[in-house]
């Protein structure tokens, strides 16, 4: 992963959620890790390298979708917060991270 996991956000190092968000998040998790459990299935049932990698490609979309809603509600919340008032701290983050995940 190589990436740093420690958790930076809006302040104190965590991000409040409206409910709304958090539901959709969390949701759309759940049913990636039912598609992960799905292709451990496949793989223990010793169905056929397409089938398998067909399902593995779904579960990528899935991951790419989920980082596409998160990013963008980043840069609408803690990134333009922190514009706001006046640090290009967040921003930075964000150029850096965007660098290292188009590796």
């Amino acid at each position: 992963m190589g990436m740093n996991t420690e958790i930076k956000d809006c302040c104190c190092n965590k991000k409040v959620r409206d409910e709304k968000e958090l539901k959709d998040l969390l949701n759309r998790l759940s049913r990636i890790e039912g598609q992960i459990r799905g292709v451990k299935k496949m793989v223990e049932d010793e169905r056929y390298c397409i089938d398998i990698i067909t399902q593995v490609a779904a579960a990528n979309a899935a991951l790419n979708s989920f980082n596409k809603v998160l990013l963008s509600n980043h840069i609408r919340s803690c990134v333009a917060e922190d514009v706001k008032e006046g640090s290009n701290e967040k921003l930075e983050e964000l150029v850096g991270t965007l660098q290292k995940l188009m590796k």
